[in-house]
């Protein structure tokens, strides 16, 4: 069943967005704050879903945190701005996000476009194009679009990585009752720290 939803962003509107993640990040880490998206871009006004992560610069580079989900009844600006806390709090890769690692962060925000809940997985996913998120168990997890180009993934291997996120068996996706849900998204991120930016 697929749901047409979410908006297509402009590069002015893509790189607004991961300005105000950004934003949020430096609000929330330096003064406990959250921050308001304030007059919004037209597009942030949509309702849909978005995910936010930062990743470390230092070293070989990590995950240093992530959230969101792939839909939302919000407005996208809020969407924004709440998953980038959570990102940044310890609730996602288990401490939070300290001032002095602010300079070594890059901020990436993938925005939902289309969600599709699929039978089959296999056959419906398009690697560059989907994102994946599987819920099973009372556990979810989800990741990126881009994550299995980056790491030349094959379909097999990225609902595997995407049930063992979700603290699943790797073929788990083949469960009658596991969910699989696909959805396409727009990817932006610095290119450095607090960087140019740019559309993946």
């Amino acid at each position: 069943m697929s749901q047409r939803q979410g908006v297509d962003l402009s590069y002015e509107d893509g790189a607004r967005a991961v300005e105000l993640a950004r934003e949020a990040v430096e609000s929330f880490v330096r003064h406990g704050q959250r921050e308001h998206p304030g007059s919004m871009r037209e597009a942030f006004y949509e309702r849909t879903g978005a995910f936010v992560r930062l990743e470390s610069t230092r070293g070989r580079g990590s995950l240093r945190g992530c959230a969101g989900g792939y839909r939302s009844g919000e407005q996208l600006g809020h969407v924004i701005v709440d998953a980038a806390i959570e990102a940044a709090s310890d609730d996602s890769c288990g401490s939070e996000v300290s001032p002095s690692e602010l300079g070594t962060l890059t901020v990436s925000v993938c925005t939902v476009r289309n969600v599709l809940l699929t039978d089959d997985p296999l056959a419906d996913l398009e690697l560059g194009v989907h994102g994946v998120a599987v819920d099973g168990n009372g556990r979810s997890g989800w990741l990126y679009p881009t994550v299995p180009v980056e790491n030349g993934w094959t379909e097999r291997e990225y609902l595997d990585r995407t049930c063992r996120k979700a603290r699943l068996a790797p073929d788990a996706w083949q469960n009658d009752d596991v969910v699989v849900t696909l959805f396409e998204g727009q990817v932006f991120r610095e290119r450095e720290a607090d960087g140019s930016i740019e559309q993946v």
